[in-house]
């Protein structure tokens, strides 16, 4: 029977950071986004507040370059290229679901990942403002995950779903086997098992059957 594999991506496959965080190193708006982040933890901002706060922050500042220079440099878990071949080669599918801008979730695509979903962002140089409606939150994660299974003619239970913090709660509420990676309280209470570590052979190691 296939599975399918969802992975978060800020402080999962991202080891103690976020996507927003490493860009903000490359523009040197530090400050300001852990500010963001702060709020943002604190329930203080919507995800669509904080995407529009963040667009405005860095503003034709944030180019392709500087997007591939972050996405290289960022302090990735090891061993993802590698679990995601295993995955394929297994004939089970990876998605990858992240409140990030879809800019940055999108280059997983080439890594592996069989499909790829972020909030819809202005392209780059961000210039536009934000669309609200294209931003995720934890409930579009579950309704995604519907979506895909749909798509692949799999159920929530044939889902894996691996992840750190809040925005993950209501996915791993919702399918019957998870991974805790380097998470907080809001998850590991519902995981199936917890990881702590930076090696995602490791994670997936207590799936795989």
């Amino acid at each position: 029977m296939s599975r399918l594999h969802l992975f978060d991506l800020d402080g999962t496959l991202i080891h103690n950071s976020a996507a927003a965080i490493e860009i903000s190193r490359h523009l040197g708006t530090e400050r300001e986004t852990a500010e963001l982040e702060r709020d943002f933890a604190a329930r203080l901002l919507t995800p669509a507040e904080f995407a529009a706060k963040a667009c405005a922050l860095w503003g034709e500042r944030l180019t392709e370059a500087v997007l591939a220079a972050t996405f290289e440099a960022a302090p990735w878990l090891e061993g993802i290229k590698e679990v995601w071949a295993r995955i394929a080669e297994r004939g089970e599918r990876i998605a990858v679901i992240s409140l990030s801008p879809h800019f940055f979730v999108e280059r997983l695509l080439d890594w592996g990942a069989h499909t790829a979903h972020g909030s819809r962002w202005p392209e780059l140089p961000l210039r536009g403002p934000i669309d609200p409606a294209g931003i995720l939150n934890a409930r579009a994660k579950v309704r995604i995950t519907d979506e895909l299974c749909a798509r692949y003619g799999l159920g929530r239970a044939d889902c894996v779903a691996y992840g750190d913090s809040m925005s993950d709660a209501a996915l791993f509420a919702a399918v019957p086997v998870s991974v805790a990676v380097n998470a907080d309280h809001h998850v590991r209470d519902l995981a199936t098992h917890c990881y702590n570590g930076r090696d995602l052979r490791e994670a997936y190691a207590l799936t795989a059957s």
